[in-house]
């Protein structure tokens, strides 16, 4: 079953361009990536652009609405999602635990519905 992993954390927390904190983080993605990967469970995954570039829309009454920013304005932003296959919510779990975000932000994990 596919599983969305997304990530959130504070955007303003996160290291500086080019500080070893930042090339840290992106070895650690790399590792989860890389096991991810070997396992057959990668589908897909990206980071996002910040939360400023976020467009929400809505339509009422017949009407659309677009709105500069995130769904949800808050202190954690949306900041990249995973797709996996997994063999159940139990795995899925595991994964979201081992992604970066997870130790400093939250990884909200969904089953995607199969239509």
């Amino acid at each position: 079953m596919k599983y969305l992993f997304l990530l959130y954390a504070d955007e303003s927390a996160g290291p500086r361009p080019g500080s070893p904190e930042l090339d840290a983080q992106a070895a650690a993605y790399g590792r989860y990536y890389q096991e991810v990967s070997e396992r057959g469970l990668f589908q897909s995954g990206d980071p996002v652009q910040p939360s400023p570039s976020a467009t929400t829309v809505r339509v009422r009454d017949g009407l659309a609405r677009a709105d500069a920013g995130p769904f949800a304005p808050g202190q954690d932003q949306l900041v990249g999602f995973y797709v996996l296959d997994c063999k159940d919510n139990e795995e899925a779990v595991t994964y979201a635990a081992k992604v970066p975000a997870a130790s400093h932000g939250a990884v909200e994990v969904r089953p995607i519905l199969q239509m």
